[in-house]
Order: structure tokens, then sequence, then C-alpha cells
């Protein structure tokens, strides 16, 4: 079954917001090896759940980030239309 857009937009979030706690956490614990493979398994899910949001909707960042034409963020829907 295939999520909404604001439900995959959800997801997208919280998955950010799990890799950005690990991330410090592991910056402050190097050697917890459960946490690095917990980072990595979170980090990939984000990166497929862009990537479904991306080509089933729009780019998420206006450059750099989304392999999508130039300038299509602009044309594409604000979060407010949402």
């Amino acid at each position: 079954m295939e999520l909404s857009k604001c439900e995959l937009l959800k997801k997208i979030s919280e998955y950010q917001f799990i890799c950005v706690e690990l991330n410090l956490y592991i910056d402050t614990h190097p050697c917890d090896e459960a946490a690095l493979r917990d980072y990595l398994v979170y980090s990939q899910e984000l990166t497929e759940l862009i990537a479904e949001y991306e080509q089933r909707f729009e780019p998420l960042m206006n450059f750099g980030h989304s392999p999508t034409s130039a300038g299509s963020y602009v044309c594409s829907q604000w979060p407010w239309e949402i």
C-alpha cells in the first residue's frame, strides 16, 4: 500500500529526526557499534523515502540534493499548499 503525500512527508520527517539524533549520539559515543548500525539502516531508509517522494511528487530541496531538473522546485506545490 502506497503512502499518501502527507504520510510520506511525515515519515521522512521522522526518519530525519532519528538520523540527526543518532548522529549526535555517535559523535559522543563513537565506539557504540549498535548505534552506528541503526544510523546506517535509518539513513538508507531515509534515502529511499526521499527518492520515492521525489519520484511520485516533486523535489524536496531547491538545489544540490534532488536529481531533478533545475528550477522545477519553483513550479511544484509549496508546503502551505499541501
